[in-house]
């Protein structure tokens, strides 16, 4: 469907050409931000120039992925920018959600159910998804600074809220730049435009103080170190994919030996070692992603204790904190974190019940139709609602000493890993019998353990309280009282 002009490549590769497009367009990307802010520099450049240079390239990255397939994406820009300028702000954000999320399940209806049910491609629903995250995140924030009163926002929601709609060009760059249309990742609109217009970096700076660390005007950090460090785990993410995920196919986990053969002990390790082999993947096609952001001089969040720039504003995982979680929590809290924000500004602060169900079934229709994701999303909540009750009850016991806690950390981390690999596992397998056939191999053991922590350790009622945002008139309450 997209350009065949790297067949020949792909071929003495033996690589798939819809993946060898993907790479190729990111790795011009990269070369092309480079170009962008130093070339392009708003002091050098209007934000209308910068704008539709990053749009033009944009719209011409999808195109060469994914052909005529590409329209799909521009429908629905279209579509919402027409909700966006004619519905009342009381109304835009659920119109907008309902028409963005309609469509993209439609689109993974028919993919895989009736084109191309089982091939797994980097196919268009890929930034599909990442659109209809952007376009769901501007309305709700549109909603908060047009729909709504000041103090009943969050401090997040009232700092990130936007009060004048976005120009026609402004909206089309925001959704279809060349940084982010093919790989992410999700940004709030007003942090772009002020990357556009030159005043991201400055932004963050405005809260230090310079003249007191020598310095008497704001810096200009340099993000090249941070895209070299990016670079480097990109290269070794590459690496690991091209040999542990070949050596270790999710396929291993429906042979005859797993199933049948292995004992239980043997199963839960193979099971661990399958699903790590998974991840490379996703962190060089994540981390490249906020390389390119980086290299056109977007993704700066500040400075850290250290006084060191910092350039995570757009990260999308933090790969040791992730290897090293000891509990499901920290884990999600660091696994596709900008799509754990969006869940959380259009769904988990906004829901009156349930929040943490709603969340996960909205996080598995946005991934898609395969059954394999609601397996997945609907085991963690399961497991979540688990490891939150024995949390709440047990961890205090274990902080009485040193030694005590070392014991609970190292017992949590293993716990934690060996978790996420039962859950995510059919999220990578996919299809319904794969996944039965797993977990009967495995007899369901963590559904049942969770069953009977939600059962006999119930869930304190204290535990949900941090769950609700700190509006601003709640704040002020606090003050006078």
């Amino acid at each position: 469907t997209g350009s065949t002009c790297l067949l020949p490549l792909s071929e003495l590769l033996r690589i798939p050409l819809d993946q060898v497009n993907f790479v190729a367009c990111q790795l011009f990307a990269l070369f092309a931000a480079f170009w962008f802010r130093i070339y392009l520099h708003p002091g050098k450049t209007s934000s209308e120039v910068r704008h539709a240079f990053a749009t033009i390239l944009g719209i011409y990255f999808v195109i060469f992925c994914f052909g005529w397939y590409s329209i799909h994406l521009f429908v629905l820009v279209l579509m919402c920018y027409g909700i966006l300028v004619t519905a009342s702000v009381s109304n835009i954000h659920r119109y907008t959600f309902f028409v963005a999320m309609g469509y993209l399940t439609i689109c993974h209806i028919s993919r895989i159910y009736i084109f191309h049910y089982g091939i797994l491609t980097t196919d268009f629903s890929g930034p599909l998804m990442i659109v209809t995250q952007k376009i769901t995140t501007l309305a709700f924030q549109v909603h908060d600074g047009l729909g709504r009163k000041a103090e009943d926002l969050s401090g997040e929601q009232h700092q990130l809220a936007v009060k004048v709609k976005p120009s026609f060009l402004e909206y089309l760059s925001y959704l279809l730049n060349f940084m982010s249309v093919i790989a992410g990742p999700c940004n709030n609109f007003k942090d772009y435009v002020a990357f556009i217009e030159g005043r991201h970096i400055h932004m963050k700076l405005l809260g230090v103080n310079w003249k007191h660390k020598g310095f008497h005007s704001l810096p200009e950090p340099s993000p090249n170190r941070a895209v070299i460090q990016k670079l480097c785990v990109t290269s070794l993410s590459l690496l690991l994919f091209l040999t542990l995920t070949k050596t270790f196919p999710i396929t291993c986990l429906a042979d005859d030996w797993f199933v049948h053969k292995a004992d239980f002990l043997t199963r839960l390790l193979y099971l661990y070692v399958v699903m790590q082999a998974t991840k490379p993947k996703y962190y060089f096609a994540w981390t490249l992603a906020d390389a390119v952001n980086n290299a056109a001089g977007f993704g700066f969040s500040g400075v850290d204790k250290s006084g060191n720039f910092c350039w995570d504003l757009l990260s999308n995982l933090n790969i040791w904190k992730i290897e090293t979680a000891t509990s499901l929590k920290i884990y999600l809290e660091n696994w596709n974190i900008q799509t754990a924000a969006w869940l959380k500004c259009v769904c988990y602060e906004r829901v009156p019940w349930y929040p943490t169900v709603l969340t996960f079934i909205l996080s598995a229709l946005w991934h898609g139709v395969y059954p394999g994701y609601y397996f997945t999303f609907l085991t963690g909540v399961l497991v979540t609602l688990a490891a939150r009750a024995v949390r709440n009850n047990c961890r205090q016991y274990f902080h009485s000493s040193k030694a005590l806690k070392a014991v609970y950390d190292l017992v949590t981390w293993a716990t934690t890993q060996l978790a996420v690999s039962y859950i995510a596992a059919p999220f990578v397998m996919l299809a319904v019998e794969p996944t039965i056939s797993l977990y009967k191999s495995m007899y369901f053991y963590l559904h049942i353990l969770s069953l009977l922590v939600i059962l006999f350790l119930p869930i304190k009622p204290q535990a949900y309280a941090s769950r609700q945002p700190r509006t601003l008139n709640s704040v002020h309450k606090k003050k006078i009282d």
